[in-house]
């Protein structure tokens, strides 16, 4: 089950392992992805922290972390294909996997439904 960001990133939760991106809908706002800065393996990062960039054909934008803990894992694949971002954003075009150090601050991500509720919300 993924968790939202108000700022528009998912995480799926399993085994205190959270894998993060970007939502389909941040993805179709940015239009035409053409770059990524991924952060380094290793990097510790704090909920909300910047976590990396995406750039588009139309702005670039900041990827925050949706919760605190060590970057374990990066998705190398989105260097060489920034479109899977666009392609695929909640499964292919995932951009990093943190080591969970604080479990508790799930509980402040969206599900998906007060997601949604909250994308039509900014839309009025």
């Amino acid at each position: 089950m993924l968790k939202y960001l108000k700022t528009h990133e998912w995480a799926k939760i399993e085994a205190g392992i959270a894998v993060v991106g970007i939502s389909d809908h941040a993805q179709s706002q940015l239009g035409d992805i053409v770059f990524v800065e991924l952060p380094r393996k290793g990097l510790k990062v704090k909920a909300g922290e910047r976590l990396a960039t995406v750039e588009s054909t139309k702005a670039a934008a900041e990827v925050y972390a949706p919760l605190s803990g060590e970057v374990i894992e990066v998705n190398n694949a989105v260097i060489a294909s920034p479109q899977l971002l666009n392609e695929s954003p909640q499964d292919k075009g995932w951009i990093a996997r943190i080591k969970i150090s604080r479990l508790e601050e799930a509980q402040t991500l969206l599900d998906e439904k007060a997601y949604q509720e909250f994308i039509k919300a900014e839309k009025h």
